[in-house]
């Protein structure tokens, strides 16, 4: 068996390799473009490379100069290939995963790494301590029975259903799963509800993993460009180029962030989420809207928030991902899923071949947070995040005048406009500076963003002048080694 997991046809690879950069020899420089890619995570690991053939016309360089690079790939162990089977991408022995969060940030001199890969807070310790003391008091109840509840428990559900009415969407219980986090519940409904070939819609730049998902799924991608004029503006959808997408591809589903979009921190409004459902009603696509960031409304007056789009939806057509990941800790690994209640007990069953549920403890504690202590607990994070932004939106300007960015209407992620500095390159020198950097690039599809970067907005108001410090040394030592963008640009950024 093969042990490629996708396939990256040659016009794709060639966008991402973008112009050659005329070193000397040309399968040396090749080789080490590809090594690159796949290194920064823009080129995932077991992904199939083209033919030499198909690749050199793509490239219009020699089949001998495709070779060679790819033998210079294998001697190094960023290939693998296997008569009859092709080349795939690989990672050398004791070579560390791509942006991979599970691995401490080196220190620098001064021993003080910063961490600004994962836009997740720290756990509201007081409240969380509590939350667990008194769902520990609840287990031994729940411990008679078997634990097994693929629907999620009661409790939970009914939880979040209040939560949801709260917000102007009325719920019940019965149209609530329980899942292990909102990755969970996104791949349960892509895996449930794709078929091998289908399209899906997703808007660009968008969140990072999804993609992916989609892709393990075997969707076929179609992106659609989020549209502003100049990087100090938020982003708005582009109506028109959603109308023609999903009437002309008929994607199977869309997925879409409008609520304090990561990595753009955009608010998409009223009018536009009626105007795009009123799109996906007539193409019959099911619209997967992602609302974990949709309590963080940190910079936007409540009285001035849209509806969720499910409430606008009177097709049922809207199924809505949440978690609390956000507004609460990642640690607790608790997400949801929002959709009529027939697909509801669908998804329950299909998830039965995956696992048996989420962990009964877990999911008390977020029962625990939801019902008793929530106005608090966002009102905690929502000044968090104020007193962060206050602190690191001035210290940024101040230090990196060219590096442009929107204010975010809310949520936990800044975007930002390097100026050309490339998001990889910073990211390379984030390793020696010990800085984690998101590169943008993670964020788009086929290499667009380079040019940008995410940044979270967790980093305390105390430490925020030493971060961008940090950032300043890391983008200096970039621009040193040639981190200048070469990839595609996307026209609508």
């Amino acid at each position: 068996m093969a042990e490629w997991q996708s396939t990256i046809a040659p016009p794709a690879l060639a966008r991402l390799l973008g112009a050659p950069d005329g070193a000397r020899p040309a399968y040396r420089a090749l080789a080490g473009q590809l090594r690159q890619l796949v290194a920064e995570g823009r080129l995932p690991v077991g992904t199939r490379l083209p033919a030499e053939r198909e690749l050199s016309a793509a490239l219009a360089l020699s089949r001998t100069t495709i070779a060679a690079a790819y033998q210079e790939l294998r001697q190094s162990g960023f290939l693998h290939s296997r008569r009859g089977a092709g080349s795939w991408t690989a990672l050398p022995a004791g070579c560390r995963p791509p942006a991979d969060g599970l691995f401490p940030v080196p220190p620098d001199a001064a021993g003080q790494p910063v961490d600004l890969g994962a836009a997740s807070p720290a756990a509201p310790q007081a409240l969380l301590g509590e939350a667990a003391a008194r769902a520990v008091e609840q287990l031994p109840a729940y411990a008679l029975g078997h634990g097994h509840y693929p629907s999620g428990l009661p409790v939970l559900r009914e939880a979040v259903a209040r939560r949801f009415t709260a917000r102007g969407l009325p719920t019940t219980p019965d149209q609530v799963l329980i899942t292990s986090g909102a990755m969970s519940a996104l791949g349960l409904v892509f895996h449930t509800l794709l078929r091998t070939g289908e399209r899906a819609a997703v808007e660009t730049p968008g969140y990072a993993h999804v993609p992916r998902a989609l892709r393990t799924a075997g969707a076929r991608l179609v992106a659609v460009p989020l549209q502003r004029e100049r990087p100090t503006e938020l982003p708005r959808w582009d109506l028109a180029g959603w109308r023609q997408v999903l009437r002309g591809a008929a994607p199977r589903l869309a997925y879409l962030v409008p609520d304090f979009q990561n990595p753009t921190g955009a608010l998409i409004d009223e009018e536009q989420r009626r105007g795009l459902l009123a799109a996906a009603r007539t193409a019959d696509t099911l619209l997967v809207v992602d609302e974990t960031m949709a309590e963080l409304a940190w910079n936007v007056p409540a009285a001035e928030l849209p509806r969720p789009l499910a409430a606008l939806d009177r097709d049922t057509r809207v199924i809505t991902v949440g978690s609390a990941s956000k507004l609460a800790w990642g640690g607790l690994r608790i997400g949801w899923l929002r959709a009529a209640p027939a697909l509801v007990r669908r998804l329950a069953a299909a998830r039965l071949h995956h696992d048996h549920g989420t962990p009964v403890l877990e999911q008390l504690v977020c029962a625990q947070l939801l019902d008793d202590r929530l106005d608090e607990l966002r009102e905690l994070r929502l000044a968090e995040l104020r007193a962060a932004a206050g602190a690191l939106l001035p210290a940024l300007r101040e230090r990196l005048p060219q590096w442009r960015f929107a204010e975010p209407a809310g949520g936990m992620t800044l975007w930002l406009d390097t100026g050309g500095l490339s998001g990889g390159a910073l990211a390379r020198a984030g390793e020696h500076t010990g800085v984690r950097i998101a590169a943008g690039s993670l964020f788009g599809l086929d290499g667009a963003f380079e040019g940008y970067l995410r940044l979270p907005l967790t980093v305390p108001p105390q430490a925020a002048a030493a971060t961008v410090e940090r950032l300043a040394a890391t983008a200096e030592l970039a621009l040193r080694d040639g981190g200048r963008t070469t990839g595609p640009a996307p026209a609508a950024f």
